[in-house]
């Protein structure tokens, strides 16, 4: 069996509200398993791809003051 778990995960969340989106960002994050980091990456993906150069700056900055 052939599982592309990216298209699975995008497949899952494809036309989801942003309420949808932020309470499955929410529910992976206060699950605290293991299971759900995949998603979160593919969303992380989705958000890095579509971003500007000064958002993914931002995103950096927040990420690294935060892994400190």
């Amino acid at each position: 069996m052939n599982l592309n778990l990216r298209n699975a995960i995008l497949h899952n969340v494809s036309g989801n509200s942003q309420d949808q989106l932020e309470d499955t960002i929410v529910d992976a994050i206060q699950s605290g398993e293991e299971k759900m980091l995949p998603g979160l990456g593919v969303l992380f993906e989705v958000i890095w791809k579509n971003s500007s150069e000064d958002e993914k700056k931002e995103m950096l900055d927040t990420l690294e003051k935060g892994v400190k």
